[in-house]
C-alpha cells in the first residue's frame, strides 16, 4: 500500500472522530431533563395560545369522546 493511502485513509479517520466528537458534545448540551421538556412545550403552547395559534379543545372535540 502507498503512503497516499495510508495518509487518506488517517484523514478519514481523522474527520470520522471529530464528527462522532463533535455530535456527542452536543448531545450533552442539549441534554435536558423530561420536567424541562414538558415545562417548556406547556409554556410554548400557552404562548401559542394566547395569540390565536391554538384552538382550545374540549373533551367534546376529541376523536373517540
Amino acid at each position: 500500500m502507498k503512503w497516499w493511502k495510508l495518509l487518506g485513509l488517517a484523514g478519514i479517520a481523522g474527520v470520522a472522530s471529530t464528527g462522532v466528537l463533535i455530535a456527542r458534545a452536543q448531545r450533552t448540551r442539549h441534554a435536558y431533563t423530561p420536567e424541562e421538556i414538558r415545562s417548556r412545550l406547556h409554556a410554548r403552547a400557552a404562548q401559542a395560545q394566547a395569540h390565536g395559534g391554538l384552538p382550545d379543545l374540549g373533551q367534546a372535540d376529541l376523536p373517540g369522546a
